[in-house]
């Protein structure tokens, strides 16, 4: 439910995955959402969301629309002639500040039913975290790490288009990773502990009730035992998109196989090189030379749900196709299908 008045923690989470989805608002809806004194009366088709501010209840969601904006004036500042001619014309530091935490606040309200938190998944934001703090001064943010090389494999397998990088090239593909990941976790450190929090995807899924207690805590968030059980909430409280690629993992409980899946799919020149290319691999504390490394021991929950995956391993593949696909679905099996 969105407030009035007295001034509430925006939290802004941001993890290093992929994401598909696009959220597109027009012009009109733009400057409706735009106040000179920062508070904004968000206008959506049928309905009236109220005000809105920078200090409203609220975490950004999934977009890729807001990277995009953020990149946008990123190329500006980079460039002293055009942020010249930006400031003769009028378009001072406060204006575009105002308009883009006025569309950001837009996307927020129309991409999804209000709520006190809502969760992002923008990887590329987190490379603005300097400025995002600046623009929303309660935000909060989580950096999500992984094994580099887990992270490329996961790209390239399931083809996720990210600008600059060449999904035909491995090589290529670490080598934008290390100077994506070194970007972020730099701006994590400027922003500070208080407000940004770093979490190890491998620990997360080798111990998740311990490093979910962490998060919440970090946030301002009571425990529940939910988080510990999202797949059993799918299709209920949490819809997923058909076009994400990572769809058919999301829908299973926290298992193991995703975190060696790229062993032994890297050439073996890169595997030589790999700590000279991906050198941000050591500095996050992963052993480049280790294949597979050592990432610690699961929790025994963590172990079963494992287990319990390989055994039914059908009936997971049927509920992601209900999922992705429910037509293909829900079609009757041919009899002389195998």
């Amino acid at each position: 439910m969105l407030m009035r008045g007295r001034a509430r923690t925006i939290l802004l989470i941001v993890v290093l995955m992929g994401c598909v989805l696009y959220m597109l608002i027009s012009a009109s809806a733009l400057f409706s959402a735009f106040s000179v004194v920062r508070y904004n009366v968000v206008i959506l088709p049928g309905q009236r969301m109220g005000n809105l501010s920078k200090y409203s209840p609220l975490i950004f969601i999934e977009t890729r629309v807001i990277p995009r904006i953020l990149g946008l004036r990123t190329q500006w500042k980079k460039s002293q002639k055009e942020w010249n001619r930006l400031k003769e014309a009028g378009v001072t530091d406060e204006v575009i500040n105002d308009a883009i935490s006025s569309f950001i606040l837009q996307v927020i309200a129309g991409h999804g039913e209000p709520a006190e938190r809502l969760c992002n998944k923008d990887p590329f934001t987190m490379k603005s975290a300097e400025y995002l703090a600046h623009l929303f001064p309660n935000s909060k943010f989580l950096l999500m790490i992984r094994d580099g090389r887990a992270t490329v494999h996961s790209i390239i397998s399931r083809q996720v288009t990210i600008t600059g990088f060449d999904l035909s090239d491995p090589r290529q593909c670490l080598d934008k990773w290390n100077h994506a990941i070194k970007t972020m976790y730099e701006q994590c450190k400027t922003v500070g502990q208080k407000r940004c929090l770093t979490v190890y995807y491998e620990q997360l899924v080798l111990h998740p009730e311990q490093q979910l207690r962490h998060v919440l805590n970090f946030l301002n968030i009571p425990w529940s035992d939910l988080v510990l059980h999202h797949d059993k909430l799918i299709g209920k409280d949490i819809s997923l998109s058909k076009v994400e690629r990572s769809t058919d993992q999301v829908i299973k409980p926290v298992n193991l196989d995703a975190l060696t899946k790229w062993v032994g799919t890297f050439s073996e020149d890169i595997v030589q090189e790999m700590a000279s290319i991906a050198p941000m691999l050591a500095q996050l504390g992963y052993d480049p030379n280790a294949n597979p490394p050592k990432y610690g021991e699961p929790d025994p929950i963590v172990l079963k749900n494992t287990d319990e995956l390989h055994m039914n391993f059908g009936e997971w593949e049927r509920r992601a196709k209900e999922i992705v696909d429910p037509a293909a679905a829900a079609a009757p099996r041919s009899p002389f299908a195998r």
